[in-house]
């Protein structure tokens, strides 16, 4: 006699269906389509929560490069000079400070430039 198991079948099913709400087409509603979608996305899902912090990194260095040049300092001088200066700040809340307070940012910026010199 053979097992079917239905219920764990079933329920396995369910599992994966309510996962792909929301998804187009018979992606939503057909286990074989819904499982496979669902298998990629949880893959570029693991795949892209470590890519967004590569990509915020280069975005914030892109935006202390930017606010540092007009001082007449690099992006790599500056956080030299930081490091001299012991500055422990890092660059999500320098390139937050740069946008958003740039007064506090220009004083961070002379620290660093005075351990430089």
């Amino acid at each position: 006699m053979r097992v079917k198991g239905g219920f764990v079948t079933r329920r396995r099913h369910k599992k994966v269906l309510k996962l792909t709400r929301g998804y187009r087409g018979v992606r939503k509603n057909l286990y074989r389509m819904a499982n496979n979608t669902l298998v990629r996305a949880l893959n570029f899902a693991y795949r892209d929560r470590k890519v967004r912090k590569r990509e915020f990194r280069r975005l914030w260095i892109v935006r202390i490069n930017a606010a540092v040049r007009p001082h007449g300092l690099s992006y790599s001088r500056f956080m030299y000079g930081l490091k001299q200066a012991q500055v422990h700040l890092d660059r999500k809340v320098l390139a937050d400070m740069a946008v958003n307070n740039p007064r506090a940012f220009d004083a961070v910026v002379d620290k660093a430039k005075s351990a430089l010199a």
